[in-house]
């Protein structure tokens, strides 16, 4: 679930920045060969950097490693 989260949050990053661009190219503004480029990095450095550094899932602690924490409760066999 956190996967897909991360993949969308970032696609909402670069649909914003498109739907930007757009409006300013429409709103007049000069669209050249520099801010092209400055368009693109606005694009797509942000959202590489946050799927690089947003944390996946948890370490498995030292208490995981040694007793199954999902698994069945064991009852006691001898009496």
């Amino acid at each position: 679930m956190l996967k897909e989260l991360r993949i969308r949050v970032a696609g909402l990053w670069v649909a914003a920045v498109i739907v930007i661009a757009a409006c300013s190219v429409a709103y007049g503004i000069a669209f050249t060969a520099n801010t092209a480029v400055v368009w693109l990095m606005a694009v797509l450095i942000p959202p590489a950097i946050m799927l690089m550094v947003w944390p996946g899932a948890p370490p498995v602690t030292i208490a995981e490693l040694l007793h199954t924490v999902d698994g069945p409760v064991k009852e006691d066999t001898k009496r």
